[in-house]
């Protein structure tokens, strides 16, 4: 404690000087203390210290006020009320256990895995509660008068474009629940959504039912770039050649609180895939930088021939999409009608599931460390699958809405409205089978492909089942699969909007049968990564995702005909056209006018030039922040040398100025360096005695000394790391 150092500082007769410079430095300290305006909890001492201090800027005599009380007492508790609902989130925060568990068992790597499916369940919550409360409780409770009869299409359509319907009898129940049509009359679906005109209400349900799934998309981006923000790796700011000191990871990893064998195991799990990940990875640094410039051309070479040969799988897979699409809608008189419905989500399914198998295989051939193997593989796993969802949009697209070809019935119409009465429920459709048949494959593989390869590999034995072993969890794989599905139920806000409702059951049951599946039927991978290096990778793929989504609902809000027969935009062109009707009949004109402003150059123009303002001010700063952190690297490093420096001074010039009162017990016993066996951090080795104190004679020291002549004990003057003298 602070007055125990003050009164020990006085013990020792062979040190006075010292001893009045402690005592200075120990005044000084105080004052400092007394006239800061610090919080006591934010200084680095001990509970008893800090006692003290507040004794010292708080006499008896000096009352505080009842304001400085009151603040206190908020204080505290607000920290305490803090304290108490972190404890109670993480006491009712989904699959914690099962992610400890996780983590430990098979590294963070995996972990982020689940981690990251949670993330995409909450998002699927937080978008099934806004629709909720501001499109279905409303319309449950306004319960607005029916629409006006629709009008009457005489459409001109030959008898082979008539919709028939080839289905047998026998398998239309459970054939409508796979394909949707058992729910197009309820709420899932865009047509079952009624209302009546705009001036008979003052909420309009036209306008939340458009602006939902903006508001969806909009939360679900910002979520996403905060967590992509927070999980972003520091290396990069703290230069390329930075790493960890490994003897952190040995000497402060191991939790001393934990009571439970079965936690130590997992906990000594977790230290064991740290360590392999840290020398994995400096290995391979070192390979890198033992390569010859031969060597370097030859990996470049083969770099660009595998990537060449991944592009060409993934413009095959594409066209082989879009024709099975095209194939599928063109096709719906055949009797085959039953195949032909699952036709575009089976090779989605086939490309989906060859492709990372092979796109792992190819990458592994450049010799990446495994957390850029990872990446790289995720990289293109994520240009196959969002360039398939992609396609079948467009394919999609140009069936329904006939983007690219002309029609009699889109001619009039603005879509093919003799094929597709009601198209928005179609198109839900299809999103709709995307959703079961995804969930579909993934307990398929779970209990009909890795579940029987687990057992006939722990039955038999031989050269093939050891080379066949079970299945490895594929990251890759498995975080393109549930980006996929979140990308279809944002793709489908406008037409399912109870979507994101199925997703969360289904992403519920995904976490169960990939846990299952980890621990029971799959075999951890011998190469290691990240959790950190993937999460911003895994976000990443999800704005894509975003973006990917947005682009055909905001074309379809904007520019395309709404259906005549059904939903709640049938007497408009195009759904956007409520918002206008909207302003004028609600709003008054001065906010008209106002956003007619908004809208017009002369707000864009100050708005960039302020984002321009703001981007720079941003890049500025992180500039200066990595600056900063390269200095305090430096500084860093040249205190440890100076304090090197003083103890090698200090163990050198104690034996010089006291040579009768050390004993050679003492000398023995007394270790001439704090890392024997090992260079010193900062230190260049022995070096010969400089001039000054240390090689001075001891009867010229000890004639210098404050007692004199015939002092015992001669005191010297030590360099200190600032370069100040006591």
């Amino acid at each position: 404690m602070l007055r125990q150092r003050s009164g020990q500082s006085g013990q020792g007769p062979w040190r006075p000087e010292p001893q009045a410079a402690a005592e200075a430095l120990w005044e000084q300290e105080m004052e400092r203390l007394c006239a800061s305006r610090a919080p006591v909890r934010m200084l680095p001492y001990a509970m008893a210290d800090k006692r003290f201090i507040r004794e010292l800027r708080e006499p008896e005599g000096v009352k505080t006020s009842c304001w400085q009380r009151w603040r206190r007492r908020r204080e505290r508790a607000q920290v305490h009320l803090r304290e108490a609902a972190r404890r109670l989130a993480r006491g009712f925060g989904l699959w914690e256990r099962e992610l400890y568990e996780i983590g430990g068992l098979f590294g963070t790597g995996i972990q982020s895995y689940f981690t990251f499916l949670r993330f995409l369940l909450l998002l699927n919550l937080l978008t099934l509660l806004l629709t909720t409360s501001f499109v279905l409780l409303p319309l449950a409770w306004l319960r607005p008068p029916e629409p006006g009869p629709t009008p009457k299409l005489s459409l001109q359509c030959s008898d082979s474009q008539l919709p028939q319907s080839g289905i047998p009898r026998f398998h239309n129940p459970l054939w409508n629940i796979l394909t949707g049509r058992a729910f197009n009359n309820t709420y899932l679906f865009y047509g079952a959504y009624q209302a009546g005109p705009e001036h008979s209400s003052a909420y309009s349900i036209r306008l939340a039912y458009l602006l939902s799934p903006l508001a969806c998309l909009l939360l679900c981006f910002c979520g996403t770039l905060r967590r992509m923000v927070k999980g972003l790796s520091p290396r990069p700011l703290l230069g390329q050649g930075y790493r960890a000191p490994l003897s952190a990871k040995v000497f402060s990893s191991w939790d001393f609180c934990i009571s439970v064998r079965e936690a130590a195991t997992i906990k000594r799990h977790e230290i064991s895939n740290e360590l392999k990940v840290e020398l994995e990875e400096g290995r391979l640094v070192e390979l890198a930088q033992q390569q010859t410039r031969t060597q370097r051309a030859c990996h470049l070479l083969t770099y660009l021939r595998i990537n060449v040969f991944i592009a060409l799988l993934v413009v095959g897979a594409i066209s082989a999409i879009f024709w099975a699409t095209k194939y599928s809608q063109d096709n719906k008189e055949e009797s085959l009608f039953l195949l032909l419905q699952y036709l575009p989500p089976g090779v989605i399914a086939l490309v989906n599931f060859l492709g990372p198998q092979l796109f792992m295989v190819l990458v592994q051939l450049e010799n990446y460390p495994p957390s850029t193997e990872v990446n790289l593989t995720l990289i293109w796993c994520v240009v196959l699958k969002l360039a398939s969802l992609g396609m079948f949009s467009f394919s999609l697209g140009q069936t329904v809405l006939c983007i690219g070809t002309n029609k009699t019935s889109c001619e009039s119409y603005g879509y093919n409205a003799c094929d597709y009465q009601c198209w928005e429920n179609s198109v839900g459709e299809e999103l709709y089978k995307l959703i079961i048949f995804n969930f579909l494959l993934t307990v398929a593989f779970a209990f009909l492909v890795s579940l029987p390869r687990r057992l006939l590999v722990e039955r038999f034995s031989g050269w093939f089942w050891t080379w066949l072993d079970r299945e490895e969890f594929l990251v890759p794989k498995n975080v393109l699969d549930i980006v996929a599905a979140q990308t279809v139920t944002w793709m489908g806000l406008f037409y399912c909007p109870l979507l994101p409702l199925l997703n969360s059951v289904f992403l519920f049951l995904t976490f169960y049968i990939k846990k299952y599946t980890l621990l029971r039927n799959s075999r951890a991978s011998p190469r290691l990564f990240r959790a950190s290096s993937s999460t911003f990778f895994f976000q990443l793929v999800l704005l894509l995702g975003l973006l990917l989504a947005a682009v055909p609902l905001g074309y379809v809000i904007s520019s395309t005909h709404s259906s005549w027969d059904c939903g709640l935009f049938h007497n408009y062109s195009a759904p956007w056209q409520v918002v206008p009707e909207l302003v004028a009949l609600q709003l008054p004109l001065p906010g008209q006018r106002a956003l007619h402003y908004l809208g017009s150059h002369a707000f864009s123009f100050p708005l960039l030039i302020l984002l321009s303002l703001v981007l720079t001010v941003c890049v500025s700063q992180s500039r200066a922040n990595t600056r900063a952190i390269h200095g305090l690297r430096k500084q860093l490093v040249w205190q440890v040398q100076e304090k090197w420096h003083l103890v090698e001074d200090l163990s050198r010039l104690l034996p010089e100025l006291s040579p009768g009162l050390e004993s050679p017990h003492s000398r023995a016993s007394r270790p001439r360096s704090f890392c024997p066996g090992f260079p010193c951090p900062g230190s260049p080795g022995p070096r010969t005695p400089r001039p000054g104190p240390s090689g001075a004679d001891p009867t010229k020291l000890s004639s210098l000394s404050p007692g004199g002549p015939g002092a015992s004990v001669p005191t010297s003057r030590f360099r200190f790391p600032s370069g100040a003298e006591p």
